[in-house]
């Protein structure tokens, strides 16, 4: 499995010392009752003789029904388990006294090891006492190796039935079959290599799923990592800053060339100017007869020329308001703050307060404000939109897996499905980002205390219109619809006919002499 899938060899290490430890064939007992009985039995015999005893069980619940029975079998024990992890370094530090039994879950007491007096090894050792074998082969060895540490004598049983789960699994049936035949009665036994081997050959079958099961879940999880990787890089280059410049010119082009090419295609005009002032607040300077003349190409560059230049001139305008503010700040408080926050904020999403570094923003001439305000932006976004993506992945992952019902690979579904949902999350990235930046309005505090918006400079603009003034009637309709949205209700006046209505059957009042249906009521 190490190979498979991470390419890494595994290099047995040999023990210590010699292991002397006597690991003894399965005992195979027909019921749970007869199973129980005898590990009871055993472990009086062992505690009698001196040994200390450690009782593996696979659940609490096994070994807290276990530990009833032997107090109703006068045998003093511990139990340790998750309900009393507390006081596990010191149940381990009595399990090797002499006629010590403890009762331990597979995972109790793991990575300790249990010393053993002089006495003790004289009398054979610690003896392992399991009640059921695990589905996995390793969390048996690890219970056998409880005993006969750094060349200590010690002894392993497993006390398996067919009412387990393992053995009910794996053709307890036929071994059940066997021993009627063989004419069992309660509390016989069969203890043979063959059956041991059956059952490791059960416990393979159950690791061969497990591990097909965690490839599985490997594969799952590398369609994952990659989308991860390449969010994760564009996030870097935004902390970064060395491919802010290159990575927004890239959104801008594409949001720019995405709004160009959908209206091209159908020739809308009116579709393109509202999807333009709707994405990013500007009013296209193409005319309709342009938009309807000209090649895709010329128009492209035309509207992100238009773009470029108003994103330019906001930037010039949010330094020259800020840049005084700074300096002020700089002069008064520069031994007490580094950086300062900018209120920042597109009038829908929550207001950002970005943080801003005095120094840096001086020694530029205010250059560096601007590109603190777009790496606030975009990391903001990015992780907001990636954290919608990676809820909609699961909700995906769980409903491709009923692509099994037609005969489809869950696996290939998911592949594909994700693929689409994440050039979904770098389009919306592109364009909250975009829309971010040229939308979003700057705040100052004017020192009441209130945050009041930032008045821009007045320039020369005149291509530049509102989006007030140029809404379509069907936006105006929907804003006062918004607007009017809880307020009283208007009384409702009921409309009359001034004449009175023409039934489908009677003769058209046109004077035709037809049928009202046949003439005018068609």
């Amino acid at each position: 499995e190490f190979w498979e899938i991470y390419k890494l060899d595994v290099v047995v290490i040999p023990t210590n010392r010699p292991i002397v430890r006597d690991d003894r064939e399965d005992l195979i007992y027909k019921t749970n009752k007869e199973k129980y009985k005898a590990v009871i039995d055993e472990v009086n015999k062992l505690t009698e003789a001196g040994r200390p005893v450690l009782v593996g069980t696979t659940s609490v619940d096994i070994s807290e029904r276990l530990s009833a029975m032997l107090d109703s079998s006068g045998i003093s024990h511990n139990v340790l388990n998750a309900k009393q992890h507390q006081r596990e370094a010191e149940v381990v530090s009595e399990a090797g006294l002499p006629s010590k039994v403890t009762i331990a879950t597979n995972m109790a007491g793991r990575g300790t090891d249990i010393k053993l007096s002089q006495q003790v090894k004289d009398a054979g050792g610690l003896a392992i006492i399991a009640t059921e074998r695990h589905d996995s082969r390793r969390v048996d060895r690890q219970l056998r190796g409880r005993a006969g540490r750094q060349g200590d004598p010690g002894m392993s049983q497993f006390y398996v039935s067919l009412e387990d789960t393992l053995m009910r699994n794996f053709g307890s049936e036929r071994v059940a079959g066997i021993m009627d035949k063989l004419g069992h009665k309660e509390g016989d036994v069969i203890q043979h290599s063959m059956v041991s081997k059956s059952i490791e050959r059960a416990q393979k079958k159950v690791e061969e799923n497990n591990f097909g099961v965690r490839k599985r879940l490997l594969e799952y999880d590398d369609v994952m990592n990659i989308q991860r990787e390449a969010i994760y890089s564009k996030r870097n280059h935004a902390l970064n800053g060395k491919r802010l410049t290159v990575d927004l010119n890239n959104m801008f082009i594409g949001l720019t060339e995405n709004i160009v090419e959908n209206n091209v295609q159908y020739g809308d005009y009116e579709s393109f100017r509202n999807r333009s002032i709707t994405a990013l607040g500007i009013d296209p300077e193409i005319t309709e007869d342009e938009f309807a003349s000209k090649n895709i190409d010329d128009l492209i560059d035309m509207y992100q020329h238009q773009v470029n230049r108003m994103y330019g001139t906001k930037s010039k305008q949010i330094r020259d308001i800020l840049l005084p503010t700074i300096k002020r700040v700089y002069e008064a408080e520069g031994h007490k703050y580094k950086r300062i926050a900018i209120p920042y904020t597109d009038g829908r999403a929550k207001q950002l307060n970005i943080s801003a570094g005095l120094e840096e923003a001086i020694g530029s001439d205010g250059g560096t404000i601007m590109r603190d305000i777009e790496k606030a932006i975009m990391l903001a976004l990015i992780d907001e939109n990636w954290k919608e993506h990676l809820r909609a992945m699961d909700e995906l992952k769980e409903s491709s897996q009923s692509a099994s019902f037609e005969q489809k690979d869950p696996l290939v579904i998911y592949k594909m499905e994700s693929f689409n949902l994440f050039e979904k999350l770098m389009k919306n990235i592109n364009y909250d980002v975009c829309s971010y930046l040229m939308k979003g309005k700057l705040f100052i505090d004017t020192g009441d205390g209130n945050l009041k918006e930032a008045k821009e400079q007045k320039t020369d603009l005149s291509k530049m219109q509102t989006n007030e003034g140029r809404r379509t009637a069907e936006e105006q309709a929907m804003r006062r619809a918004a607007a009017g949205a809880g307020r009283a209700v208007q009384k409702v006046e009921t409309f009359k006919r001034e004449q009175k209505k023409v039934g489908r059957n009677e003769p058209c009042p046109c004077g035709s002499g037809k049928k009202y249906k046949h003439c005018c009521g068609k």
